[in-house]
């Protein structure tokens, strides 16, 4: 099998299975171990596969502009964002990152919903303006265009002096291993403080999320105490001590 074969059929396995071991691979393909490695280094660093301890892992959504990742995959982040509603109630916190997900969580919330609501993205802020009887707090920064989200130190100093009951986090990446992820160093560090200042922590996550990582870990996997997702291959964040909610599209209505 030469080279540039041998690199699709690892593409492809890795984008299937979407994690795999080097070891297993090399039986599967009848080369060396180290022949694998180096494959999967040379992936790697074309950033097809994200390379981690013992193999590989499919790499995450690409990293696009928020307005065009909002209209991507819109079935699916309405089906979650109707059911991750039900886990919340009235005259609570609620604290919201950024995130087309999280935008569609907004916009599943009733028009008469009663609630103080923190945010970091215009977008959702945005979303809420009409509903009467939620307080809307928007958190000041400097404006990510890329993922319409403020940011900054002074951003960090007002996250410590909340404490809300639920934080719906704008989930990127998730990997048992290696926990949740981000591609930003500053954006990991935002999200970490907004778990530790929040009761309850809710991950709305597609499909497409689940078992992928990016450079920057928030922490591990057990940050989140719910899951609400798409995908039937969640059993092992079930085992990890995360509540799973399963969506079917039965449960979708336009």
């Amino acid at each position: 099998m030469l080279k540039t074969e041998r690199h699709q059929l690892l593409i492809e396995l890795i984008n299937n299975e979407k994690k795999v071991l080097a070891k297993e691979l090399a039986t599967r393909l009848n080369v060396s171990e180290d022949t694998i490695r180096r494959d999967l280094r040379e992936l790697d660093q074309k950033k097809l596969i994200r390379r981690v301890h013992s193999g590989a892992v499919q790499i995450g959504p690409a990293e696009t502009m928020f307005q065009y990742r909002k209209n991507r995959h819109l079935r699916e982040k309405r089906l979650l964002a109707k059911k991750a509603v039900e886990l919340v109630h009235e005259d609570s916190v609620i604290l919201i990152d950024g995130g087309t997900t999280n935008l569609a969580f907004a916009n599943a919330l009733p028009q008469d919903f009663r609630a103080t609501v923190i945010t970091n993205s215009p977008p959702i802020a945005i979303a809420l303006e009409m509903h009467e009887n939620i307080e809307l707090i928007l958190l000041g920064g400097t404006l990510n265009r890329k993922y319409m989200v403020t940011m900054g130190i002074e951003l960090a100093e007002k996250i410590s002096k909340i404490r809300a009951d639920f934080y719906i986090e704008g989930v990127y990446n998730i990997d048992i291993a290696t926990g949740l992820t981000v591609p930003t160093l500053e954006e990991s560090l935002l999200k970490k403080y907004m778990a530790e200042v929040s009761a309850e922590t809710i991950g709305l996550i597609t499909s497409e999320k689940l078992d992928t990582i990016s450079n920057h870990v928030i922490g591990p996997v057990s940050i989140l105490d719910s899951i609400v997702t798409t995908s039937a291959d969640a059993e092992k964040y079930e085992k990890a001590g995360i509540k799973v909610i399963y969506c079917k599209d039965e449960l979708f209505y336009p």
